[in-house]
Formats: C-alpha cells, structure tokens, sequence
C-alpha cells in the first residue's frame, strides 16, 4: 500500500510538473483574420465601454455602426474594461448583454470582436470573459489574456498589460482581483514577455500592432504605466513594434515616440470620460488629446497606415497617417 501511494505520488507529481513545462512553454494562440480582397483592412478600437449604455455608450456605439459601414470594417478591437464596475459575475450575468450584445446592434457591428481584458474585468470572474460559453451567447465575442492574429499584410500581438501593474497586487485597497491563472505572477510575466518577443522577431508581416489595455505613454489621468515602460516598450522598440493601441485612460489621445517609430494610441472613450484631467505633454510628442467619448478607425494596405478618432456626433477629431514602401525589408 504504501508503495503504490509512493507511486501514485510520483505519478501525480510528474504529471503535474509535465503540466507546468508544457504552460511555461505554450506559444500564443493564433487566429486567422481575412483581409479583403485587395488586401487591405479596415477596423475601430473602442475602450473602457461596458455601462449598460449609460455615459453616452449607446451614442458612441451609434456613431460606431454609421462609421463602420461607411469604412467597410473588417473587425472590431476592444481595449479592455469591458464591464463596469466589477467584471463579469459569471457566464450567465446579464451584463453581457445589457452592456455588449444589447449595444453594438448596428449591422456593421456584427463582425468579429477581438477583446482583451482591463483591470475592471479583472474584478470580477475573469474566467466568464474568457469562456467559449459567452462566444455560443454572441459569435462575435473572442476574448484571451494574450493572443495573435494575423491578417496578412498586419499582424496584432494583444497582451495582458493588467498582471504587470505592482499597485494592484500592493495597493488593492477594497477592490478584489481574480488572479487565477496568473500566479505566480513573476513566471506568468517572464513566460509572457518571452512568447511575446519571440512572436515579433518571427513575424514578417508589413505592420506590427500591439494592442493592450494599459497606457505606456500618457497625458491622461493614469499617465504612464512605468512597469510597461520599463518591462514592455524595449520589446516593442527591439521588434519595429509600429502601433501601440491602448485604453486605461478614459479619452482619446495621440503621442509620438521621438526615439521610435511606435505611435502610442489611446482609444479609452468608449462611455465615461474624465473632462479636464490632463498634463500636458511636449508638443512634439503630444499630437492629439481629447477628454471626452468617442472611438478610433483604422485603415490599412500594404503600403499605408491612417488613423481617424472620432467623438459621439460622428465628427472627425483628429487624422494620422504614415507609409511605407512596398518592398520594403522589415
């Protein structure tokens, strides 16, 4: 008896461990997008949106539905703190609908949304947002901690930016953080920065976006998130990492790198927006900063990339665009 227990604990020890080897060392998931047929994309990035369509969410999701079908979009990116205040309670919160399914009803909006979690979500069941469960409930719901996908003339890296952030794990006050799946905290980031390294120095795609929830550079409330800036953006700045597309802060902002190409986009206007809480930025850096709702296109080819921000009555706020040649060797 006592061998077989000692067997059985070897057992359940090496399946255990084989487990971990096999976690430590999973790749990011990958998804396929098609582009259309001249190769080009087109897609919106809405942030910090889920409150049941108070705080001028239903208005943005409007504007979204008009500009969508006159874009043609491909897709839809959210930028995390999808539902307010506290996350989901579980698959079956009605929530999900009331803030998301009930919301983007405009028949442009019926495409793919490909979601990461912000640090509200993480407040409530973390695991309901990441359940397949809530995909046969809504087909167009995706949401991973981290993931790829890849649309041939661009490829997007979504990372989960909330486990890097100390105060939450320090300083949590009355707030409760569903950190399952991400303890050990130290090996899910170093696992994560890895994978996402790695993906970067192998894509060959035209265009590198990184889509997070956490700011890296900011003039908003939260200003910038110093573990991203010291753990994140010398990965991005290493691999030509063109677009960071974050939200977090609660507006829509534009900055530039002076020491990079990387744009730091913040699309966080997705319902309620902080009037007036800014610090201003070099002029050189800061090229766009609004305190109020709205959402982000994107539309890209193989040789160009242009950005528009729009805010709730649909009017053009900001335009951005860049080039690059054809052949160019990334």
């Amino acid at each position: 008896m006592a061998a077989f227990s000692q067997k059985l604990l070897y057992v359940t020890f090496t399946t255990i461990l084989s487990l971990c080897l096999v976690l430590s060392q999973a790749e990011l998931q990958r998804f396929e997008q098609a582009a259309k047929a001249d190769g080009s994309l087109s897609f919106l990035v809405v942030g910090d949106w889920g409150r049941r369509g108070d705080y001028n969410q239903s208005d943005v999701a409007h504007q979204m539905g008009i500009i969508g079908d006159k874009l043609d979009i491909d897709f839809v990116i959210s930028t995390g703190d999808n539902f307010y205040d506290d996350g989901l309670t579980g698959v079956d919160d009605p929530a999900f609908d009331e803030s998301f399914t009930n919301i983007y009803t405009a028949p442009s909006l019926q495409k793919q949304w490909y979601n990461v979690l912000g640090n509200h979500d993480y407040r409530g069941d973390v695991l309901a947002q990441l359940s397949p469960i809530l995909t046969k409930l809504d087909s167009r719901w995706l949401c991973l901690r981290s993931f790829i996908v890849d649309a041939e003339i661009v490829e997007f890296f979504f990372v989960d930016t909330t486990p890097f952030s100390d105060k939450y794990f320090t300083e949590p006050e009355d707030h409760v953080y569903d950190w399952r799946g991400i303890l050990p905290r130290k090996q899910y980031l170093s696992n994560l920065l890895k994978d996402l390294d790695l993906a970067l120095k192998e894509s060959t795609a035209k265009w590198k976006i990184v889509v997070g929830h956490h700011t890296i550079k900011s003039a908003g409330h939260h200003r910038n998130t110093d573990e991203l800036v010291v753990q994140l953006l010398p990965i991005l700045q290493a691999n030509n990492v063109d677009l960071y597309i974050n939200g977090h802060d609660h507006c829509l902002e534009h900055i530039s790198s002076p020491d990079s190409r990387i744009q730091f986009l913040t699309s966080g206007g997705g319902s309620k927006a902080w009037k007036g809480d800014i610090e201003w930025l070099n002029p050189n850096e800061m090229k766009f900063y609004y305190d109020g709702q709205g959402f982000m296109s994107v539309q890209i080819t193989q040789t160009g990339v242009d950005i528009a921000y729009y805010d709730i009555k649909g009017h053009v706020l900001h335009k951005w665009g860049t080039s690059k040649q054809l052949y160019a060797n990334m």
